[in-house]
């Protein structure tokens, strides 16, 4: 175990590493013009400071939850089985049996729940209670407009969310106070996710996102149950820290880390930040408003280029996204932030690679990681 002066020299060796890095090649860069090469030295100090102090704040967060242990967990969406063609149920006793997962986020999709306006049907979340409490399962269980997975925002076609809000939103909170009601007291329950990335612009087909809505919304959720913990997540690569209400007992984030850009590039885009970018993320959170941070959502499957979807997508071009080898790196990637809990994106879809692809790379190799998470 790493001692607090070890890490301190850790810290000051690396700094002075970079520091004498930058010095080396800054001189075949630096102008020979006295007042611009000081102006230039002047940005490089800068520079190094402010990553000097992110790479110091990421090693003293990453030390701080390092006698904790890691919880490796999956999300897990019914409806998504169904679409890549492999029964749901079946997935879900893999993942508990096979697999030995034992931390899942699970949806309540609102336009699955409420079949018609007033009447609820809860069976397929309940099955899934039933087996994760039959298991010793823990579940952090999504809740309200905006969940994961396209399109986001997932309202019964009998309610149109781009209206004013007094004329859909009495009904989400009817159905947010009928499922915290029925699964408050499971014993599986660890927890609530509020919303998905909720100020996510210019992904999925959310119309509305008023702050006041999720204030409310998190008022409501610990008025019902201010026993379970209450998680609001934020997105992927955004500096800083949540500011402002409502505030949540523990914040989640996404990390994606391998993408297919549609936009400019039209290949693979592989993000450049290290593990130690979100143990800064997660450190400059703790800091400043005292919170913990977990993973919610770590990619752990393919992102298919040129909008197909995976079903439609070869087995090789899948693979060019994500391969076991690709995903042993993941978990390693996530487990490098020091953020004690994470889940992993992406579990239905290695069954589906395994069962109706016949490819047991990925499964086989999740499987291996969940032996021993905090390895």
């Amino acid at each position: 175990m790493t001692t607090k002066k070890q890490l301190k020299q850790s810290i000051l060796n690396n700094l002075f590493a970079g520091f004498s890095v930058v010095v080396a090649w800054s001189k075949f860069f630096l102008s020979s013009r006295r007042w611009v090469r000081r102006i230039q030295v002047t940005l490089i100090i800068m520079f190094l400071v402010v990553i000097g102090g992110m790479y110091s704040i990421a090693r003293w967060y990453i030390w701080q939850e390092g006698n904790k242990p890691t919880t490796l967990g999956v999300s897990f969406i019914p409806d998504y089985a169904n679409y890549l063609g492999v029964d749901p149920q079946e997935t879900f006793d893999a993942l508990i049996n096979d697999m030995h997962v034992r931390h899942f986020r699970l949806v309540s999709y609102w336009s699955d729940i409420e079949t018609s306006p007033g009447q609820y049907d809860f069976s397929q979340l309940d099955w899934q209670f039933k087996k994760a409490e039959a298991a010793g399962a823990k579940i952090n269980l999504a809740i309200g407009l905006r969940q994961p997975r396209w399109p986001e925002c997932h309202a019964p076609s009998f309610y149109d969310t781009s209206k004013p809000e007094s004329q859909w939103y009495p009904q989400l909170k009817a159905y947010m106070k009928a499922t915290i009601e029925r699964y408050k007291n499971s014993p599986a329950l660890a927890g609530w996710q509020l919303e998905n990335e909720y100020f996510l612009q210019g992904f999925g087909t959310c119309q509305n996102d008023s702050r006041a809505r999720l204030v409310d919304e998190a008022g409501l959720v610990k008025q019902l149950d201010p026993k379970h913990t209450l998680i609001i997540g934020r997105s992927n690569n955004a500096l800083g820290w949540p500011v402002g209400q409502p505030r949540p007992d523990e914040f989640s984030i996404s990390v994606y880390r391998r993408v297919w850009d549609a936009t400019a590039t039209h290949r693979y885009l592989e993000y450049p930040q290290p593990g130690w970018f979100y143990a800064f993320t997660a450190g400059w959170q703790k800091i400043f408003t005292g919170k913990d941070m977990i993973i919610g959502e770590l990619q752990a499957e393919a992102w298919p280029p040129n909008a197909k979807t995976i079903p439609e997508t070869s087995l090789a071009e899948q693979s060019k996204s994500i391969d076991a080898q690709r995903l042993k790196t993941t978990i390693q990637f996530g487990k490098a932030t020091g953020m004690k809990t994470v889940d992993l994106w992406g579990a239905e879809y290695w069954y589906y690679r395994m069962q109706v692809l016949h490819d047991p790379s990925l499964w086989n190799t999740a499987q291996q990681a969940f032996k021993d998470p905090s390895s």
